[in-house]
């Protein structure tokens, strides 16, 4: 009998993926909140630090679940979602609201999607280099 292995995202890769967005963040000057989730969409770890905007923890929650959903960095979404773009209705299609501002990463492994980041708290184009930055240091 074979087995299969699928590939997954564990605590640790959550908390290196977080503790890489902060030090890019904070290398910026700018304070974030972080999120991670797992292939089911499940939060595996978060952290929002004192001096971050009190939404920035659902910003960064939704772009995650957003890169999640659609297997794509928020950033590559952003004209899909306008007037005539390729997903227009697609937020109202869901349960959960989608958030198409540049800072979710779906983060892979052995070309699978076991996870993904989401980063809130700075400029969009900043929240992304976080994302980007975190998910390289993991591979």
């Amino acid at each position: 009998m074979s087995t299969t292995t699928v590939a997954t995202l564990t605590i640790q890769d959550a908390e290196l993926l977080i503790a890489e967005a902060r030090r890019a963040a904070e290398a910026a000057g700018v304070t974030v909140s972080v999120t991670v989730l797992d292939a089911g969409g499940h939060l595996l770890a978060f952290r929002r630090d004192d001096r971050a905007v009190l939404i920035s923890g659902e910003t960064s929650t939704r772009k995650a679940y957003t890169a999640l959903q659609l297997n794509t960095a928020t950033a590559e979404l952003v004209d899909a979602v306008q007037p005539g773009g390729l997903f227009h209705t697609l937020p109202t299609a869901l349960d959960r609201p989608l958030l198409f501002i540049a800072g979710g990463v779906p983060v892979q492994r052995d070309g699978r999607l076991v996870g993904a980041i989401g980063v809130g708290g700075g400029a969009p184009d900043q929240d992304h280099g976080f994302a980007t930055t975190a998910v390289k240091a993991l591979a």
